[in-house]
């Protein structure tokens, strides 16, 4: 049964919210809600369980992120992929996850420092056994520990709608990446990161930057 959003208390207000936005973000990452597809009310009070409210807070903020978009005459569309703008997308979050693959190197907890080369290792088993699903999860996972570790909030809110819209790009052309390779970077980053060595894991993002680059100029210049 939908929440019942306007009787709820604050917390439960935000604790709605949070979980529409996980919802939807699912949903479009994964492709489930396609690129170009309209966005429906109803249709996803229907499928999520959640109240209006929850669901127009969560619209909003995915617009902020670029994940929707308001188009005249069509109204609320989730945004295309364009391989090309990708590209810079690249460039951009290549920065950011320098200094917070950094900081973490710095700041990390000794657990923290074993649960992100436990994440990574998951994620090579994952890419092993070519399960998308369980590798996203653990490429999730991964990125968590280190947003966490690296005691930068500014820099973590920057770069989340970028890793978002990285993993999107991943489910649409997954067929032209290498997903042992991928996890093979993180792993090299986990490990910088694990042993406190900021030149190392500055070296080692830059590895997977550019295989991330690398995969995106594969990719066709139009869906």
């Amino acid at each position: 049964m939908p929440i019942n959003q306007e009787n709820s208390d604050p917390v439960e207000k935000k604790r709605a919210a949070d979980v529409a936005y996980d919802a939807l973000e699912s949903m479009i990452v994964t492709m489930e809600l396609k690129p170009g597809a309209p966005i429906i009310e109803a249709m996803l009070i229907e499928k999520t369980g959640l109240g209006r409210t929850p669901l127009r807070e969560a619209l909003m903020r995915m617009s902020s992120n670029g994940l929707i978009l308001q188009m005249p005459r069509r109204g609320l569309v989730v945004s295309d992929i364009d391989a090309s703008a990708h590209l810079s997308l690249i460039d951009t979050r290549r920065v950011l996850e320098r200094l917070i693959s950094q900081n973490a190197a710095q700041k990390a907890t000794q657990q923290e420092r074993k649960e992100l080369v436990a994440s990574a290792e998951h994620m090579l088993v994952a890419a092993k056994r070519r399960t998308l699903a369980e590798y996203m999860a653990a490429d999730q996972a991964f990125d968590q520990i280190v947003q966490s570790a690296c005691g930068n909030p500014s820099a973590v809110a920057a770069v989340i709608p970028l890793i978002i819209k990285s993993r999107r790009f991943w489910y649409a052309y997954q067929h032209e990446g290498d997903l042992e390779e991928c996890a093979r970077c993180h792993l090299l980053v986990a490990k910088a990161i694990a042993k406190g060595k900021t030149e190392l894991a500055t070296k080692a993002i830059d590895g997977l930057m550019d295989y991330l680059e690398s995969f995106a100029r594969n990719v066709p210049t139009s869906n």
